[in-house]
């Protein structure tokens, strides 16, 4: 039967592993011991300072030097100025012996062949540092935390950092050549120059972790790795525009939109006029992690008053067909057939020559444990290129669930950027609004399951009994919180004692809003290499409208600040309501979907004294109504195939004939792993926790003539339908 399911094949540009390389995270360079504060409550990942000799805890900022070495520049040390002192600022270059997985490939180890030492000898920093009274006056960690850099032509280094944050300009020896530029924007809680009582500009380590350079060297474009304390976006991160001739800043700026207000801006390189490719990501490692992308960024382009950007590499999703690194890192976390740069501090991008890119981690000796929990991360350089690769389309839409709620607590970024990851065509988040009337996601309004909100006790008084579409709740509700009070609550699994592993997460994520959601979508692609979709449901329309929140209007503005308004375009709107959605119709060209449940009624038509169920919707008669108004029809499982008193499947109804032949495309929900959602003959046992035969189920429901579904597993639904 799968032959009937055409998968037509597109060329898609996929990023390859094409080269690795590491050095031991405790490899230590010559000079004294270094770490002596850096383990103050005891060993980290097995390790305890003071460390022998100079410590190499990754790297930050990396620069070509076109002959397979690099110059590759390690922060501050370990993490702040009180605990780095005896860490020594340094550049190194290094030569990687890059394992190719090919024939002649070699033996994916990183020589380090010699350094520099930053240094300020002719006295050109004015406020006291480390090693003040000595000749050479090297610096430290504690001087200054350096996180980027950049070449110049004359072979000079300019290099941005975080306490001042400053500019440093040394020499191809390391000398300090001019005194550290102040930024113009202010200063850091670190900077050595805080009068007391004055307000710092930017939080304590988010200076200029990113810096690019135009190739003449005139100028520098430092980005901020995070917002302005003042700036009421906590997603806008400032570029800045400094002349090298006149070492001052031009007053030019740029706004770069991080995915969320959490992430950084890791590095930046120039790859033509004003065009950047920007390296950002979040504070999480290994499994946890949900950004570590390099977007292609336009400054002389906008999209909602910050500078385009659009997807080059999702670095949680890098492919391996040659298994670089599989036999010098048996069993490590992310190395495979599928390779995962899941370092939580992944600072570092390069441009190559034919059109490859280096990427480098930061390794935090020795806290960062992604590869092996419990020992410390070596630092590590990648190389990857873009091939253009056949892969198949399959005629099939996927939908996640609630992202891949399988594997990730419901509704959060990491949910839907795995479901992206995973194949699927759509994400599907559930709209709800706040107190203030913002849209976010979550399942219902109740959110006493899916947050810590119980643990907060300053939000004890919120807890509420409501009645919503006849039913009586009691716990805590999202209309009842500004967006600043949700944001300070983070998201848990729904079901813990189904899906004990997605716990793991808990307390890591805080609830997206739809705006974050929407621009996840935008700013990714399926892995045909299609832009992914989105399917929003309006959550109790007739409930929201009811105590004065509206959704409806708040969602097309939001699609619209997407681009999202023809019929063509990758969105589809649903609603198990039929009142919002034929009012939708009359206002958006926008795809609508009508959910149909397995049992009852649309709460509006039962509020309005009708007497319609949702039996009556899948009969002939009732199909044709929602054609006039909708384009698909969303069923639930058993209005396709229903069950015996057993729970094994039927033979399947009309519904889906009945659907194509007044010209509606048919979406089944929910597909789900667990023997608690399978049915019989699919469950591999009696547990309900365990996982069945979910690519079976899925292909008796595609044999049955379903075109497109919600799965909370969007890797085997992948699977299934190819």
């Amino acid at each position: 039967m799968k032959d009937s399911r055409p998968t037509p094949s597109r060329v898609v540009t996929t990023p390859t592993l094409q080269a690795r390389a590491t050095l031991s995270a405790d490899y230590s360079a010559p000079g004294p011991d270094s770490g002596a504060l850096a383990t103050p409550n005891g060993p980290v990942n097995g390790r305890t300072g003071p460390f022998r000799g100079q410590v190499v805890p990754g790297f930050s900022g990396v620069v070509a030097n076109g002959d397979g070495t690099f110059w590759a520049m390690p922060d501050n040390g370990f993490g702040s100025k009180a605990n780095s002192a005896d860490f020594l600022l340094r550049v190194y270059e290094v030569a990687p012996d890059f394992e190719t997985g090919r024939r002649g490939g070699g033996s994916g180890t990183i020589d380090v062949e010699r350094f520099i030492s930053l240094r300020d000898p002719d006295h050109k920093i004015k406020t006291k540092i480390v090693n003040e009274d000595t000749t050479d006056r090297l610096l430290t960690g504690a001087d200054f935390d350096i996180e980027s850099i950049v070449r110049q032509p004359d072979g000079t280094f300019w290099i941005g950092e975080e306490f001042g944050p400053y500019l440093l300009h040394v020499s191809k020896s390391g000398k300090l050549l001019s005194a550290p530029v102040p930024f113009v924007g202010g200063k850091s809680p670190d900077n050595p120059t805080l009068a007391a009582g004055e307000t710092p500009a930017i939080g304590s380590s988010r200076g200029f972790e990113a810096m690019a350079g135009s190739k003449d060297g005139r100028y520098l474009y430092p980005i901020l790795e995070g917002a302005l304390n003042a700036d009421a976006d906590k997603r806008r991160r400032l570029v800045y525009e400094f002349d090298t001739k006149k070492q001052r800043y031009t007053g030019t700026t740029w706004a770069y939109e991080t995915d969320t207000d959490a992430n950084f801006v890791g590095d930046a390189h120039l790859v033509g006029p004003k065009k950047l490719v920007v390296l950002e990501r979040d504070n999480f490692d290994g499994a946890q992690a949900v950004t570590k992308r390099v977007y292609d960024v336009d400054l002389n382009r906008r999209e909602n008053g910050f500078a385009r950007k659009r997807l080059k590499v999702d670095l949680l999703q890098i492919a391996n067909p040659e298994r670089i690194g599989t036999t010098t890192s048996p069993g490590a976390y992310g190395v495979g057939a599928n390779f995962s740069f899941a370092f939580q501090s992944t600072e570092t991008v390069v441009p190559l020559s034919g059109g490859r890119y280096l990427f480098a981690n930061d390794n935090n000796y020795p806290g960062n444990a992604a590869r092996y929990p419990g020992r410390p991360d070596d630092t590590e350089m990648i190389i990857v290129g873009f091939p253009k690769v056949r892969t198949d389309a399959p005629a099939n839409r996927l939908i996640g669930h609630r992202g891949a709620s399988g594997y990730r607590p419901e509704h959060t970024l990491a949910s839907y950027e795995l479901a992206i990851r995973q194949c699927a065509d759509y994400i599907e988040p559930d709209v709800v609004p706040t107190k203030d009337g913002k849209l976010v996601a979550r399942h219902e309004p109740n959110i006493t399951d899916t947050t810590d909100v119980s643990t907060h006790p300053e939000f004890a008084d919120r807890k509420t009994t409501k009645t919503i579409d006849g039913s009586t709740q009691t716990g805590w509700f999202t209309e009842d919180f500004t967006l600043a009070e949700l944001r300070t609550l983070r998201t848990k699994e729904r079901l813990p004692q189904l899906r004990t592993d997605n716990t793991a997460f808990d307390g890591l994520y805080p609830i997206p809003t739809l705006d974050e959601v929407f621009d996840l979508a935008l700013h990714s692609r399926t892995c045909a290499g299609k832009p992914v979709g989105v399917a929003p449901e309006t959550k109790h329309p007739t409930y929201f409208a009811s105590i004065g929140l509206p959704t409806d209007a708040a969602l097309l503005k939001e699609l619209k600040a997407h681009g999202w308004t023809k019929k063509s375009d990758p969105v589809v709107i649903q609603s198990f309501e039929t009142t919002n959605l034929k009012s939708l119709a009359k206002k958006s060209r926008l795809p609508l979907i009508q959910l149909v449940d397995c049992s009852g009624a649309p709460y509006d038509l039962k509020a309005a004294g009708e007497a319609t169920t949702y039996a009556d919707l899948v009969t002939p008669a009732g199909l044709r109504g929602i054609k006039r108004y909708a384009d698909q029809v969303a069923l639930c499982k058993d209005r396709m195939i229903p069950r015996d008193a057993d729970g094994r499947l039927l033979a399947p109804t009309t519904a889906i004939s009945d659907a194509h032949r007044v010209g509606l495309r048919v979406t089944g929900w929910t597909f789900r792993r667990e023997n608690q959602f399978l049915p019989l003959q699919f469950r591999s046992s009696t547990v309900a926790a365990e996982v069945g035969d979910l690519d079976g189920e899925i292909n008796a429901f595609l044999d049955a003539g379903m075109d497109d579904f919600f799965t909370d597993n969007p890797d085997v639904g992948q699977e299934a339908r190819s």
